[in-house]
């Protein structure tokens, strides 16, 4: 079900779950469209596509028509949004048709009777049935049905010396039928490109109502003008529709794959291959690394292959791997972004442990000897990237770091007491929320080792307790604020995710959620 991974790493999977869908549109533009003011329909809904929102994948039971289970209503948007994109574009380009004059020469029991077919123009077109489905190894289909076009011309007919006739027609287009098979790619930028394989046109019922002239001529002639009405419309088909696919690519072309997080880091989600596709879902790979912006340097660690377990509970899917987690640590690190100047006000108010050379002068005389009643500052500072670890059901993370301390001189200056080591292993608790992924993290355990002293020898592990509360009170509430906010996840224009579940697996998180649009 799920593709092998590639020689190019992808950090993030997402698998999208589909079944064949039909939907009926409404013949006519809606007032409300957010293609009534002209714009490109193509760039209009691509408008709508956030960049840190572009991790996509849905599953869509059976639809068909107006669907009355609750799991195809969710999901039917998805559907309905992939086809309007390519229906609307479809039908501003066929109204561009321009059927070029038609003349000839028909034999008829009269004679040979010349003919000529100028200035049509197409008055009406409709596209009100419409269908999206899946295509294994390609793309997908897109079938069009019942559609229509109106036309008016002009026509003039000439039989020897004896009949000379001209007039107007109108001619009434039903029935016709489009299927075409648009296969979905990645391109060397890691962008979505597509084309057409495969297209059949077919137009059912022609009816053409004459003006002007003589009734008993429209007999004679209506037949063979139907016939080369009918062929000059069915060899533009294809063809129209094949350079409004192609069309679709310019505007893919221009969409974003990097996308800024922060002041710090910005994030790539390019495709690193074309989608996997088969006849129920889209297995799509994304590289999913983050870097500190304008400098992209791979971090001194490998990202390791992961697949989605096979599952069809839910509409959505999305693997988060271990590596792109950690990619952010190693961005964070090497802006400098993860440190923290400690004070003493940041201490809760009910602790003993104060930070001042008198309290540390307990544990190191030398302190209070040497800089009695002086204020203190800590500086907790990683010394290389956090490391994510991902296992069934636990997430820890195992930070390295180290501890400056000050004494606050009365003139403001900062004076060194010591450096101290400090290996911090924390739980963390992840959870989807809205659209959003957050969690919180518990201290484990820390390990601390002197790594430098201003003040001569001491033993650190009299130093414990004071630094486990600042480690406790102060930097994982932090820690905790800050993924408290979350990072965004997959989202198209109103999409909410609900009932969402994520799990923790070996190597990379899973999360598997229905959606549903709002608004």
């Amino acid at each position: 079900m799920i593709s092998k991974p590639k020689a190019v790493q992808q950090n993030i999977r997402v698998c999208d779950l589909f079944l064949t869908g039909s939907v009926k549109s409404s013949p006519t533009r809606p007032k409300d469209s957010q293609w009534g003011s002209g714009q490109d329909p193509v760039v209009a809904s691509l408008s709508q596509f956030e960049p840190e929102e572009s991790w996509h994948c849905h599953h869509t039971p059976q639809i068909s028509g107006h669907s009355s289970s609750g799991t195809a209503s969710k999901c039917y948007f998805v559907l309905n949004a992939g086809r309007a994109i390519g229906i609307e574009s479809l039908q501003q380009k066929l109204r561009t048709i321009q059927l070029k004059d038609v003349s000839g020469t028909e034999k008829l029991a009269i004679g040979k009777v010349e003919y000529s077919i100028t200035g049509m123009q197409i008055v009406n077109l409709g596209l009100p049935k419409s269908a999206l489905r899946l295509v294994a190894g390609t793309g997908v289909m897109l079938s069009v049905g019942d559609a229509y076009i109106s036309l008016r011309g002009n026509w003039r007919v000439k039989y020897s010396w004896i009949i000379k006739a001209s007039g107007s027609f109108e001619l009434a287009v039903s029935e016709l039928a489009i299927s075409t098979t648009i296969a979905v790619k990645s391109d060397v930028t890691g962008r979505p490109t597509v084309s057409v394989t495969k297209c059949e046109a077919t137009v059912g019922s022609v009816k053409v109502r004459f003006s002007g002239g003589a009734s008993w001529l429209y007999n004679l002639f209506d037949s063979f003008i139907n016939k080369a009405l009918r062929n000059a419309l069915q060899k533009q088909i294809c063809p129209l529709v094949t350079a409004s696919i192609a069309e679709m690519n310019k505007n893919l072309k221009t969409l974003n794959v990097l996308a800024k997080v922060d002041q710090y880091a910005e994030l790539e989600y390019s495709m690193v291959e074309s989608p996997v596709i088969s006849n129920a879902m889209i297995d799509l790979g994304l590289k999913g690394e983050f870097y500190n912006i304008g400098q992209h340097k791979e971090p001194p660690f490998s990202p390791r292959p992961f697949l989605l377990p096979s599952q069809d509970t839910n509409m959505l899917y999305i693997g988060v791997s271990a590596f792109s987690i950690n990619s952010a640590g190693f961005v964070y690190h090497r802006a400098g972004a993860l440190c923290l100047y400690i004070t003493n006000d940041m201490i809760p108010s009910g602790s003993l442990n104060r930070l001042n050379t008198r309290t540390f002068g307990k544990f190191i005389p030398q302190i209070g000897n040497m800089s009695p009643g002086l204020m203190m500052k800590l500086l907790v500072e990683t010394v290389k990237e956090p490391i994510v670890t991902l296992e069934p059901n636990n997430m820890t993370v195992q930070a390295s770091s180290k501890v400056t301390a000050y004494a606050i001189q009365p003139n403001s200056i900062l004076s060194p007491l010591f450096v101290l080591k400090l290996e911090a292993s924390v739980s963390a608790h992840i959870y989807v929320t809205g659209l959003k992924l957050a969690g919180h993290v518990t201290l484990n355990k820390i390990d601390m080792s002197l790594a430098e002293s201003y003040v001569g020898p001491f033993q650190v592990t009299s130093l414990e307790d004071i630094l486990t509360t600042v480690v406790k009170d102060v930097i994982i509430p932090k820690v905790n604020a800050g993924v408290k906010e979350g990072y965004p996840l997959p989202a198209i224009g109103k999409m909410q995710l609900v009932k969402s579940q994520l799990q923790v697996l070996k190597d990379y998180l899973l999360i598997g959620t229905d959606v549903t649009l709002t608004g």
